[in-house]
């Protein structure tokens, strides 16, 4: 597996901030960053003000098969403004059509106080892969 069809899953990133305050996120990977949502119902825009260095880490964990994969990067994230499409494709992932996404997820996309969190990596992710 390569790092870009491991970041093609539905998987849940930890991004740590200032603090240090860890969150998980849905996340996108595209054009060379992490892309996730963010807005009135989260301090993270002042958190990325204050200071806008972040740690990430992807991992998944499998005792069974013996297998453990992740990526971890560091940089500098900004708040942009939405990109609904960019939104839709990063929701599509974890929810499917959009038509079924329940209300929480969509009424959001039509809030102009909804942003959008890039973070690309001071280097380009790489997987570890660490099974036994």
């Amino acid at each position: 597996m390569d790092v870009n069809e491991f970041l093609s899953q539905p998987l849940v990133a930890r991004v740590a901030t200032k603090g240090p305050e860890v969150r998980p996120v849905w996340f996108l990977w595209e054009d060379g960053a992490f892309w996730w949502l963010t807005g009135s119902y989260s301090r993270l825009e002042q958190l990325l003000t204050e200071d806008s260095r972040v740690a990430l880490v992807i991992d998944t964990c499998d005792p069974a098969a013996g297998a453990v994969f992740s990526v971890t990067c560091q940089g500098v994230a900004e708040v942009v403004p939405l990109d609904r499409a960019k939104a839709v494709r990063k929701l599509t992932r974890y929810l499917g059509p959009e038509d079924l996404w329940p209300v929480r997820f969509s009424a959001p996309l039509d809030d102009p106080a909804t942003k959008m969190v890039r973070f690309a990596p001071d280097r380009p992710p790489r997987l570890h892969d660490r099974s036994w």
